[in-house]
């Protein structure tokens, strides 16, 4: 974790950005939608909304749920482990 090169370095950026954390904190209060969030996490812009949660979902924090309707219903929540982050 300590080397330059080391890939935990990312998850970590990811987990302690600004909008990381806020992130992590409004999904701590349970399921959100796209909209929700960028409305509870006021002066962030959809694309670095979009882009915070696709490297969380990546990392294993967020959990996306896309439901087949349309328009497009997509639920953000967190798994165990971002639970466990925002718990500690």
């Amino acid at each position: 974790m300590l080397a330059a090169d080391c890939p935990s370095r990312k998850v970590l950026i990811h987990l302690t950005s600004c909008w990381g954390v806020l992130i992590l904190v409004a999904l701590s209060a349970g399921t959100h939608r796209f909209s929700e969030l960028k409305h509870k996490i006021s002066s962030v812009s959809e694309r670095m909304l979009a882009q915070t949660l696709q490297w969380l979902e990546a990392d294993g924090f967020v959990r996306r749920v896309s439901h087949p309707v349309v328009p497009p219903h997509v639920e953000y929540s967190l798994t165990r482990l971002g639970a466990h982050v925002v718990d500690a």
